[in-house]
């Protein structure tokens, strides 16, 4: 376990001269006073708009041939997820418990994620099943059952039910005939991963005492990327956990973020950065390195953003953050709004529709599931390690407290 001792996350910013004091990146994005719920909804918006090409019929992102084949819209939105969920997840990390942390990661994840496999295999598979011409008996069997039960750990084992979708949308027959609820929720094992590793670092007490781990990790991680560029087979030979690029991408991207996190009050919010940022990321992703140096450069540019943008914005997803709900449910909806012939209207037609869809269901998944469940908390496990023995008391720290916000990510 780690020391008692009360460490700082990091140390205030000096004064820069006589026109006061420098804004550090932890100051504009403190509190209320910062725009990351309203930069989530358009993230998770704009996985709807890249998915719609597959989805609809439409073939594959046009961004992925425009940046060379280094990445799509929605893998970027993806990216940018991770970069905030990097710096927020820190954040928490820094301020709780092992089995706060733990407690409240789970909470925000797993209840939406399951109540998003029950929806599709008990709404969406019977309808459409009805739909095409069979009986509901004929429905009820394995394969409904094992499609919750085989994903419920977020490892997705099963992407459909029965031929439901495989014939009858674009995505499915451009597979191969293949069933395909909802090709969102792979990412959500990534996310998970990268939780368990904040949760080892706090354990080990690197998060309050050795912050310098977080930015070497990121660094192990960079060269793990260049290795497995130049040489794919070395990777897969030596280290296989490793030769999935996603755990390696999505992990760096995350890690920057919480190394923005681990030195936040030292960080500027600076404009000028801010812009410089913005052009390198345009730069590498057109041309080339938008792994290597355009990853710390989105990080960066998205955090800033969010403090920068007008305070009549912040107000999105203080208090209601639907993001999470337009990113389970935004395939599914697609899937299913195929399957009933929507996307023959034209692409912004139909995209406009499906969000529009799944705000509705983001909107329920919130009030429903995810706002109840985040209730909890500070219950039970919530309280931290005094809930496992009255004689232990949580360790207290006096880094930033994570906003309202962080109960998001």
């Amino acid at each position: 376990m780690t020391s008692t001792t009360n460490v700082p996350f990091d140390q205030p910013p000096r004064p820069r001269g006589a026109r006061g004091t420098r804004v550090s990146l932890s100051q504009g994005l403190a509190g209320h006073r910062n725009s990351l719920g309203v930069i989530r909804l358009v993230l998770a918006s704009a996985v709807i708009f890249s998915h719609a090409f597959p989805t609809g019929g439409w073939g594959e992102d046009p961004l992925l041939h425009l940046s060379r084949g280094q990445d799509t819209i929605g893998g970027i939105a993806v990216a940018g997820f991770f970069a905030v969920s990097g710096y927020l997840i820190a954040k928490s990390g820094a301020s709780a418990d092992i089995v706060q942390f733990l407690w409240r990661r789970a909470l925000r994840i797993f209840p939406a994620f399951w109540t998003v496999l029950i929806v599709g295999a008990l709404v969406v598979g019977p309808i459409a099943w009805v739909l095409a011409g069979n009986t509901l008996r004929s429905y009820v069997g394995g394969q409904p059952i094992t499609y919750v039960l085989l994903n419920a750990d977020l490892i997705m084992r099963q992407y459909g039910i029965s031929d439901i979708f495989a014939q009858t949308t674009p995505y499915g027959r451009s597979l191969g005939g293949q069933s395909v609820f909802n090709g969102s929720l792979w990412t959500l094992v990534y996310e998970w991963s990268c939780y368990l590793l904040i949760a080892i670092l706090l354990v080990t007490g690197a998060l309050r005492r050795a912050k310098w781990v977080v930015p070497a990790l990121a660094g192990v991680f960079s060269l793990l990327l260049v290795v497995h560029t130049l040489s794919p087979l070395t990777v897969q030979t030596y280290l296989p956990y490793f030769a999935d690029r996603f755990k390696i991408t999505l992990t760096l991207v995350f890690l920057i973020g919480s190394t923005l996190a681990m030195y936040s009050r030292r960080i500027p919010l600076n404009d000028w950065i801010g812009a410089a940022c913005g052009v390198v990321m345009v730069v590498t992703l057109f041309t080339g390195g938008w792994f290597f140096l355009g990853y710390p450069a989105y990080a960066y540019f998205v955090l800033w953003l969010a403090a920068r943008l007008p305070k009549r914005v912040q107000w999105i997803g203080a208090k209601n953050d639907y993001s999470y709900g337009m990113y389970v449910y935004g395939f599914l909806v697609q899937q299913f709004t195929a399957f009933l012939g929507w996307h023959l209207l034209g692409y912004w037609a139909w995209v406009a529709l499906t969000i529009v869809v799944t705000a509705g269901c983001a909107w329920l998944s919130w009030h429903i599931v995810e706002k109840r469940a985040m209730a909890l908390k500070d219950r039970g496990p919530g309280r931290g390690i005094a809930f496992l023995s009255p004689r232990t008391r949580p360790v207290p720290s006096n880094v930033d407290s994570p906003t309202a916000k962080d109960t998001a990510s």
